[in-house]
């Protein structure tokens, strides 16, 4: 039986909701998408390193590339948060955005996705899954992002000045019309709190929503076709290739990916 059959025999079409766990380490389980997550985060370590290994004053190659890509992170975000807080925070920001950049990427590579190993739980299930198309991933993410930030906007406007600019009125008013203003952006204040404490749940779903939306969309481009099987067992593992680089691979008579 084919993998896609199979799989669709047991609800789970396309790629599953939740990860797979491929093994363990020293007991500890070891899903697809932390595969996927440790390749991307090696790779890019390594490629850092080997770029920045022989620092030239006139860059070339790699280094060129890396210089141009931190530089136009750099000033980007000075123009957004200013000269100051840029030196305190652009550690986590730049190497943030790198890595979810390459992650994303990564869903595009030939196999991520779409091959498959077997195992008795679960049947046929993806051995590489998009590491940001984990929520658990992107959840962790968020929830980084949202301890830093709090730190950040307490170091740099104090507990005092904080709570002044989240709930205090702002423009000069006197009389009766100050009163109604106050009450106005304290009530502004209360709504701002909320959406700041929801801020994790709504970034974590936002870029897990995208990623697993766009893999499964990749995955139902390539299964689109079913007749004639003599037409499509081999395009239809290639059809997404010319747009998306994400094709599968097929071995022998044995089902490896999902549009085989």
């Amino acid at each position: 039986m084919r993998a896609a059959e199979e799989s669709a025999a047991q609800g789970e079409a396309g790629l599953p909701l939740h990860p797979v766990e491929v093994g363990r380490v020293f007991g500890l389980p070891v899903t697809n998408s932390m595969l996927v997550t440790w390749v991307v985060a090696l790779i890019l370590i390594v490629f850092s390193r080997l770029a920045t290994r022989k620092i030239q004053a006139v860059p070339a190659g790699a280094q060129n590339f890396w210089e141009w890509l931190v530089e136009s992170l750099y000033e980007f975000m000075e123009s957004i948060i200013g000269a100051d807080l840029v030196k305190k925070t652009f550690w986590f920001f730049a190497t943030i955005f790198i890595f979810i950049l390459f992650s994303n990427w990564s869903g595009l590579i030939p196999g991520v996705g779409t091959l498959l190993v077997k195992s008795e739980a679960h049947g046929w299930q993806p051995l590489l899954r998009g590491a940001n198309a984990d929520l658990n991933m992107t959840f962790g993410m968020a929830m980084v992002f949202f301890v830093l930030w709090t730190v950040w906007a307490l170091q740099a406007n104090g507990v005092k000045g904080f709570f002044l600019h989240t709930f205090g009125p702002k423009g000069d008013m006197t009389g009766l019309l100050k009163l109604v203003m106050i009450v106005i952006f304290f009530l502004a204040g209360v709504i701002e709190v909320v959406t700041i404490l929801f801020r994790p749940v709504t970034l974590s779903f936002r870029l897990f929503g995208n990623i697993f939306a766009g893999e499964n969309l990749l995955e139902t481009m390539a299964t689109l076709v079913k007749e004639p099987a003599w037409l499509v067992r081999w395009p239809a593992c290639w059809f997404p290739f010319p747009f998306t680089f994400s094709n599968c691979w097929w071995a022998s008579s044995r089902p490896l990916c999902s549009c085989c």
